[in-house]
């Protein structure tokens, strides 16, 4: 059995050049490694969009006295910092309302746009109420079994 030296032995320096602040270029590649090693591509100018993470919120409108302008309060959940239990953090935000068409109570969705003022990056879109009334299918009321008290009496 033939040992043969690790390939960091191959190399015909072996200090390290950020020791004595030389260039990299002092180690050379065994002529098998440089050949196996592609090129790098020359890098490219273009850049890719910045990923940003939420970019919409849902809340509960607290204030709609402003022209333009609702306070939409936020609510999520969060770990508390020491005790790591999951807790309510709420945070108010100022949105627009264009139609000035939303009150106090009414529940929405803060879209991210362009800042409108200091305090305004967020447009207010409504969102249907989940406890809204259903509709009725008279379908589903065949499928069923009368009630007794629905019955006709014979």
């Amino acid at each position: 059995m033939s040992l043969t030296s690790p390939p960091i032995l191959q190399f015909k320096s072996l200090s390290t050049p950020f020791l004595h602040g030389g260039a990299l270029s002092i180690f050379r590649l065994p002529k098998t490694l440089s050949t196996a090693i592609p090129p790098l591509p020359p890098p490219t100018t273009r850049f890719l969009p910045v990923i940003r993470a939420m970019k919409s919120m849902q809340g509960r409108v607290t204030c709609s006295s402003h022209d333009k302008t609702v306070t939409v309060q936020v609510v999520r959940l969060a770990p508390h910092p020491k005790y790591k239990r999951r807790v309510r953090m709420k945070k108010k935000y100022q949105a627009h309302d264009p139609l000035n068409k939303f009150s106090v109570g009414d529940a929405v969705q803060l879209e991210k746009i362009r800042p409108i003022s200091k305090l305004k990056t967020f447009l207010a879109v409504p969102v249907p109420s989940r406890g809204g009334p259903k509709a009725k299918d008279s379908e589903s009321q065949e499928l069923w079994l009368p009630l007794e008290s629905q019955q006709p009496e014979s």
